[in-house]
C-alpha cells in the first residue's frame, strides 16, 4: 500500500512526488506514455535535444521555483528571442525598436509611442473588447495585420474578434532595444534537457510507465491511500458532463544533413497563408553545441501546426473562453467532492501554465498535503 499514486510523471507529478518521499511518504508514479517528463519530454537526435512536445524555454521570476531546478538541472544561459517571418520580410518578436523601425522608419522611442497612439485613436478603440481591438491598442494596426492576425488565427482556430482580450495581454511590447521575449529574472534550458531534469527528480522513486490509469482505475486506487492526478479532468469524470475544449499541435520534425536551417531557435510565420504556425530549429536552445561544446554537424527542425483537439489527440492548450469556463466550474465541482484525489496541472485544473506556474502550484500542494 502506498502513501500517494501519482498518475502523470511530468512536471507536476514529478515534483509532488520528490516533495512527498522527502515528507517521508510511499509513492507510486505511473503514466500512460513510454517515457517520463510530460510534454517537456527531450530526446537525443545525433546529440540534439529535440523537443519531441513543442519548445519550451524555463523562464521566472519566482525565487523559490528557481532555487528547486537548480538542485536538479544546471541551466545554461539561452535567451528567448524569436523571429518573425510575414511573406519573408523579418520582424524581431518581443515587439521593440527594431520591429517599429522596419515596419515604420521610425528612429525614437517618442516616434513609435507616437505611431502606436495614432493608429489605435485611428481605429476608435477606448475599451478593448475582444483580442483585435486589444492588440491594436497596444501594438496598432499595422503590426497587428502583419505579425499578430494571421499567427494568433492559426493558433486558436478562431477569428480574433471571437478571442478574448486577455489573451494576448501577455504580449511584450517595449520601447527599447531589448531582443528578451520574456520579462523574466531567471531563465535558460537545462543542460542535458528537460528529460534528464525529470528524471534526477524522481530518482529512486518507484515509476510505472505504459500504464493507463482511466483504463484500471479501480485495481490501482487500491494501491494506494490518495491519488494525485494530472490528467484531463474532464476524462476523469468519463466526459459525464460535455467535453473541454483544447487545441492541440501536430509536429513534422526532420533531421537535416546541414549545419543550420534558420540561424535562430524559434521563428514564427504570421502570415495566414503559410500553413504551419513556427519553425524549431532545436540546436539553437544550446547554441548549436553538444554537451561536450562541440559544433554540432547536422540540424533538427520541428514545423508546428495548431488544430481543434479531438480525442486521440494529445491536449496542449486550454480554450479558456466563458463556455468553457462554465463547463470547468462543474467538473471541478465534482473534483472537490472526491476526499482522497489532488487533481493538479495545466489538465486537472485546465489551466494555461508555465513550467514555472506548474512546479510552484506542485509545491504549494505539497505544503498543503504533505504537512
Amino acid at each position: 500500500m502506498y502513501d500517494y499514486l501519482i498518475v502523470g510523471a511530468g512536471l507536476y507529478g514529478a515534483v509532488f512526488a520528490r516533495e512527498a518521499v522527502k515528507a517521508g511518504k510511499t509513492v507510486l508514479v505511473i503514466d500512460k506514455r513510454d517515457t517520463i517528463a510530460g510534454n517537456v519530454y527531450t530526446e537525443d537526435v545525433e546529440g540534439i535535444h529535440v523537443h519531441k512536445y513543442g519548445a519550451h524555454i524555463f523562464h521566472t521570476n519566482n525565487e523559490e521555483v528557481w532555487k528547486y531546478v537548480q538542485d536538479y538541472a544546471t541551466f545554461n544561459r539561452f535567451t528567448n528571442s524569436p523571429v518573425a517571418n510575414y511573406h519573408g520580410e523579418l520582424y524581431s518578436l518581443p515587439f521593440n525598436m527594431y520591429t517599429f523601425n522596419k515596419m515604420w522608419g521610425v528612429v525614437t522611442p517618442a516616434e513609435a509611442a507616437a505611431k502606436i497612439e495614432e493608429q489605435k485613436a485611428a481605429a476608435g478603440i477606448t475599451e478593448p473588447k475582444n483580442l483585435e481591438e486589444q492588440a491594436i491598442s497596444l501594438i496598432g494596426t499595422d503590426i497587428y495585420e502583419k505579425l499578430v492576425k494571421g499567427y494568433t488565427e492559426k493558433q486558436w482556430g478562431r477569428p480574433c474578434t471571437e478571442l478574448p482580450a486577455f489573451i494576448i495581454k501577455r504580449l511584450p511590447v517595449r520601447l527599447t532595444f531589448d531582443n528578451n521575449y520574456f520579462n523574466a529574472l531567471y531563465q535558460g534550458i537545462p543542460v542535458g534537457g528537460y528529460t534528464k531534469m525529470v528524471a534526477n527528480m524522481l530518482e529512486g522513486i518507484e515509476v510505472r510507465l505504459g500504464v493507463d490509469y482511466l483504463q484500471n482505475k479501480a485495481e490501482l486506487d487500491s494501491l494506494a491511500e490518495n491519488v494525485i492526478y494530472t490528467g484531463p479532468v474532464d476524462a476523469y469524470f468519463g466526459f459525464s458532463l460535455g467535453t473541454l475544449e483544447y487545441r492541440s499541435v501536430r509536429f513534422e520534425t526532420e533531421l537535416l544533413d546541414i549545419p543550420n536551417f534558420q540561424g535562430n531557435a524559434a521563428v514564427n510565420y504570421t502570415d495566414r497563408e503559410t500553413p504551419w504556425t513556427r519553425i524549431i530549429e532545436h540546436k539553437w536552445f544550446e547554441f548549436g553545441k553538444d554537451e561536450n561544446g562541440n559544433d554540432l554537424p547536422k540540424t533538427v527542425i520541428s514545423r508546428e501546426f495548431s488544430s481543434e483537439w479531438k480525442p486521440g489527440d494529445e491536449p496542449y492548450y486550454p480554450v479558456n473562453d466563458e463556455k468553457n469556463g462554465q463547463l470547468y466550474a462543474k467538473y471541478k465541482e465534482l473534483a472537490d467532492k472526491e476526499e482522497k484525489v489532488v487533481f493538479g496541472g495545466r489538465l486537472g485544473e485546465y489551466k494555461y501554465y508555465d513550467m514555472d506556474q506548474v512546479i510552484a502550484a506542485a509545491l504549494g500542494k505539497a505544503k498543503e498535503v504533505l504537512c
